[in-house]
């Protein structure tokens, strides 16, 4: 959150007059005021640009200061709310301050004791220190109100232990964000240590994360110190958990429960303590369904979710990521390139992105690399863009394809799963798994 936006108050009241005392008050007080005179208002006036506290009118016609609270709350979990309020409504604000508001005045309200609650609401909000917000966040650039509500509640969770597990797409900077958090967390003077799960192949995963001791198997020649020992201390971020084999499942949790790790071979245990981000963009909850995933580590590893927006959901966000790419890349390249034409960075922010920041930092990157001049012109934003789109990620080429393949064989079969499965040469537990897995509903095809 930049330091204007720190100083930013969005005041709601359906009495001109009253809305007018009470911005002259807060703007001498040194805060940056807006206005709204109705709870839809101030809605919108919030998801253009999320102020640091909002304070509103309980009796409004429409929608009353009670109801404005559960709508920003949607849109703005960790928001502060206080709430101005006649003696008659005391009774409902008091009830609006359990469910969440952070405070509340009576009218007529002292000055004085609005500029207190004021500061405190603003010194307890997450992320009202710009420098720390800096220092830990540096990585993630972001102007959208979705993402600051999420690295609002990211460097809440910080401070804590307890596991986190990170959904989104591939693509949408699920490490860095991981990263971000270790960096704003007491451990930050520990190892950050990342497993990609679905990138070691399956009977290498045990040794690579647990280790091992000399002897253990062929080839074993020394002793060697796993992964999870070496984050001790510190952070595991456990990418693509969802990939994860399930007898390994079983031995991971065992580590969470009993904080210690026996490495492969070994009959001695090695105590660690570790913090364990997880991340996949698989849905677990499908995986555990299906039998692939365990719910109990499930459970334990989602104590606190986060799930990051696809970069077509922060389309405000593409500018700013691009010309943060080009500047990056610019300097690595040594290259004066210092812009984007202006119909190139219109694709940019029209284009789909199935691959999300990745893909959009690889097109800047080519853009970037083959540009000829101190601005990048619409050509090369266009051929990237097309090279970058035939390429998809390995997991979404391999969904794609089953799910085309699951519809080719009940288009073929008229929706009889039996004889489906049987050319597929699956058994019919697994077929269904699978149809379930893509939502498809095999009566749609008779």
């Amino acid at each position: 959150m930049s330091e204007t936006r720190a100083n930013y108050l969005l005041l709601v009241d359906d009495d001109p007059d009253l809305l007018r005392l009470l911005a002259i008050r807060l703007e001498a007080a040194g805060y940056r005021i807006e206005t709204a005179s109705n709870g839809q208002e101030a809605l919108a006036r919030a998801s253009v640009e999320r102020p640091a506290l909002v304070i509103t009118d309980m009796q409004m016609p429409g929608m009353d200061g009670s109801a404005l609270f559960d709508a920003l709350r949607v849109q703005h979990p960790l928001l502060p709310v206080i709430i101005l309020t006649a003696h008659g409504s005391i009774p409902d604000a008091v009830a609006a301050t359990q469910r969440g508001v952070f405070g509340y005045l009576t009218k007529p309200y002292e000055p004085k004791a609005l500029l207190d609650l004021v500061a405190q609401a603003l010194r307890l909000a997450p992320s009202s220190e710009p420098g720390a917000v800096a220092e830990w966040r540096s990585d993630i650039v972001t102007q959208n109100n979705v993402m600051e509500d999420l690295l609002a509640r990211a460097e809440l969770v910080a401070a804590g232990d307890a596991s986190v597990l990170l959904l989104g797409e591939s693509g949408t900077g699920k490490e860095v964000l991981a990263k971000a958090i270790h960096r704003a967390s007491p451990r930050r003077d520990a190892p950050f240590v990342a497993v990609n799960c679905g990138a070691i192949p399956e009977n290498l995963l045990e040794s690579e994360l647990f280790g091992y001791v000399k002897g253990a198997f062929t080839g074993a020649n020394r002793d060697q110190r796993g992964l999870i020992p070496e984050a001790d201390g510190g952070t595991l971020f456990l990418d693509e958990i969802g990939d994860m084999p399930t007898p390994l499942q079983v031995k991971l949790l065992r580590v969470l429960e009993e904080r210690e790790v026996r490495p492969v071979g070994s009959t001695k245990s090695v105590p660690v303590n570790i913090r364990v981000i997880s991340a996949t963009h698989r849905d677990l909850r499908e995986e555990m369904a299906s039998g692939q995933f365990r719910s109990d580590l499930y459970y334990r590893l989602n104590v606190v979710s986060l799930d990051i927006p696809a970069l077509n959901e922060r389309r405000d966000d593409i500018p700013l990521l691009a010309n943060h790419f080009l500047r990056r890349l610019a300097e690595r390249y040594d290259k004066e390139v210092n812009g984007f034409a202006p119909d190139a960075l219109e694709l940019l922010v029209r284009a789909s992105w199935p691959g999300n920041a990745r893909q959009l930092l690889n097109v800047v990157e080519q853009a970037v690399a083959l540009a000829t001049s101190s601005v990048v012109p619409l050509a090369l934003v266009q051929q990237a863009i097309r090279e970058t789109e035939e390429v998809v990620p390995f997991d979404e080429a391999r969904r794609r394809f089953e799910s085309d393949y699951l519809v080719r064989l009940l288009k073929m079969t008229g929706g009889n799963v039996a004889q489906a499965a049987k050319l597929a040469q699956r058994n019919r537990t697994d077929f269904y798994k699978l149809l379930q897995r893509h939502a498809l509903e095999p009566a749609l095809f008779k």
